[in-house]
């Protein structure tokens, strides 16, 4: 049986070019004549051009015709035999040597855990495990985040009513991050396989501020107005929770996430995207709303605005970390946090000292101190920072995030029971407004993209159902006109 050129195709000797037309439902032809050549062209071995000849000579409904790609020598033959049942639209056959796109969302074309001919695939159920651990850890990262910042949050509120001092409970809970890199450096030494003295580790870590290291102008330049940051953010948080409640002081602390992208818009020069000005244009609107909420009284009207100041100081900390220092791997980063510990500890403990002289924040004798609930508050407040910098080890960052929020409604169940608090219809609107805002804040900056191959892919199944629903409907009439043939003829 000879195989025919047609006009177009590569010439003889470089490759084969196959008419693509597609093969009938029934066919009288048969192949099993040719049936021993066509299991020996399974061994062949094509060259890469006639690969290209091949590729470039196939027809639009090959193009189209789903993630089977490039179609072996076999499967054209059988379609301009017009093999009976053959179907190269609906084939399952995937070649092996096709490299795989990382799937995305909707991207997906073989189901998980099954390969292309309906086989197990111990791949894709490594893949699958894997994700399921990620998901699992993620799951156990947004429960302790919720769990350290609500915690760390009821813990400071009850601390004020024994020990009224929050610069001082700032200054006392910023000196345990002085224990970031001692716990990392216990870390590598337990998982590193090449592990390094403490020394080394310390100089391999130095280089993130440059070729020279750890110097005094780095410390003064690149460090210190961190500290500064820092201690702004957790004082006007504290300060904040000593005026108004914890729950608008959660809900309105979520807004950092909306400073940090119009901050980055405007210094970083990041990507322009609608829906996180959307999501901005909600957090302001929720504050707002939160501050109508109370009436405008001037104790609300602090307290909101002392939350607003810890959440620029938070998304400032953020943008400038990243303008001047860049991204920073897991030691780097315990570093960086030990450094401002000690920066908190040289040049921050003179303040307290200050503040307990004149007798702005004072306390009748060291006996009274609440040291209990300074301590908690302290390790509640290290176990967050220390899960929000290193869970990105062991699972998504947006799934981290998630947990800030989902502290929003603890500390209401905990208001509700604990203080006077009123959820009227202005504040729960306001409180969904900053969440949904923040939320959208989460989504990748490609979520369009994934939206429409989603939409896309639902639209071509539904089409395709729709075809196979025309086609099983169009045999049953066939078989029905066959059958009521005869009775017709007489």
């Amino acid at each position: 049986m000879g195989i025919r050129e047609f006009p177009g195709s590569a010439p003889r000797g470089k490759g084969i070019a196959i008419g693509m037309r597609r093969s009938p439902d029934v066919s009288p032809r048969r192949l099993s004549d040719i049936s021993p050549q066509l299991r020996q062209l399974k061994y062949l071995v094509v060259d890469e051009a006639i690969k290209e000849d091949l590729k470039w000579s196939r027809s639009v409904e090959d193009l189209t015709s789903g993630p089977v790609g490039l179609t072996s020598i076999e499967e054209r033959i059988l379609r301009i035999t017009g093999y009976y049942g053959y179907q190269p639209w609906a084939t399952s056959y995937k070649r092996e040597e096709r490299p795989r796109d990382s799937p995305g969302p909707a991207e997906a074309q073989v189901p998980a855990g099954t390969e292309a001919g309906g086989r197990p695939s111990r791949h894709c159920w490594r893949c699958s495990r894997a994700q399921l651990k990620k998901i699992f850890w993620g799951v156990a990262v947004v429960l302790c985040v919720c769990a350290s910042w609500a915690g760390a949050t009821q813990l400071a509120k009850l601390t004020f009513r024994k020990f009224d001092a929050p610069f001082t409970l700032t200054w006392f809970a910023t000196n345990w991050n002085f224990l970031f890199f001692p716990l990392y450096y216990a870390g590598h030494i337990c998982k590193s396989a090449e592990k390094q003295s403490v020394k080394q580790r310390y100089r391999e870590c130095c280089r993130f501020f440059g070729d020279n290291g750890l110097t005094l102008n780095v410390f003064f330049t690149k460090a210190a107005p961190f500290g500064v940051l820092w201690t702004l953010t957790n004082y006007l948080y504290l300060h904040a929770i000593k005026k108004i409640n914890t729950t608008d002081v959660s809900v309105l602390f979520c807004c950092n996430k909306a400073f940090v992208f119009l901050l980055s818009w405007i210094v970083l020069r990041d990507r322009f995207m609608g829906v996180r000005i959307v999501a901005a244009i909600l957090a302001i609107a929720g504050i707002v709303m939160m501050t109508y909420a109370d009436g405008f009284h001037s104790h609300s009207v602090i307290g909101i605005a002392l939350v607003v100041g810890s959440a620029s100081m938070s998304a400032l900390y953020k943008v400038l970390f990243k303008l001047l220092l860049g991204s920073a791997k897991f030691g780097e980063a315990a570093l960086f946090l030990s450094i401002l510990g000690v920066f908190n500890i040289l040049f921050i403990t003179c303040i307290p000292v200050i503040l307990y002289f004149t007798k702005v924040e004072y306390w009748s004798s060291f006996d009274d101190i609440p040291w209990g609930n300074l301590c908690g508050f302290s390790v509640l407040l290290l176990t967050f920072n220390i899960v929000l910098n290193f869970g990105i080890a062991v699972t998504y960052p947006t799934l981290m995030s998630l947990g800030i929020v989902l502290s929003v409604p603890v500390n209401a169940v905990v208001d509700h029971y604990t203080s006077k608090i009123v959820f009227n219809g202005v504040r729960v609107i306001a409180i969904i407004i900053i969440g949904l805002g923040f939320l959208l804040l989460l989504l990748p900056e490609e979520w369009d993209v994934w939206l429409i191959k989603l939409l896309t892919r639902l639209k071509v199944r539904k089409k395709e159902e729709a075809a196979e629903g025309g086609a099983d409907l169009g045999l049953g009439l066939q078989s029905k006109s066959r059958r009521a043939r005869p009775s017709f003829a007489r």
